[in-house]
């Protein structure tokens, strides 16, 4: 019996790890790629207007958060499983 609610507590894990890390990967992403482009408007002499971190900073950010939200769930999720993989094989001996 406890092998069939096994797969049903690792779907909710996976579930919960993918939201969580979604949402952090997301905002993550987008001040990464903020500071990117505040060092790539340095470089370029770019005056941001008042009150801005940096020129385009909207784009950076956009792009950003594309990126992290979907590179950090997809390492976590491939950690995590590769971990119960490990799980499984030390259990079967």
């Amino acid at each position: 019996m406890a092998d069939q609610s096994q797969p049903l507590d690792r779907r909710a894990q996976y579930i919960g790890v993918g939201c969580l890390t979604t949402v952090a990967g997301a905002f993550s992403g987008a001040m990464v790629a903020v500071l990117i482009g505040k060092f790539l408007g340095f470089l370029q002499r770019c005056e941001p207007g008042e009150g801005l971190p940096a020129c385009n900073w909207h784009v950076y950010a956009g792009w950003g958060a594309l990126a992290g939200l979907l590179t950090l769930p997809t390492l976590a999720l491939w950690r995590v499983r590769q971990s119960h993989k490990a799980e499984d094989a030390a259990a079967r001996g």
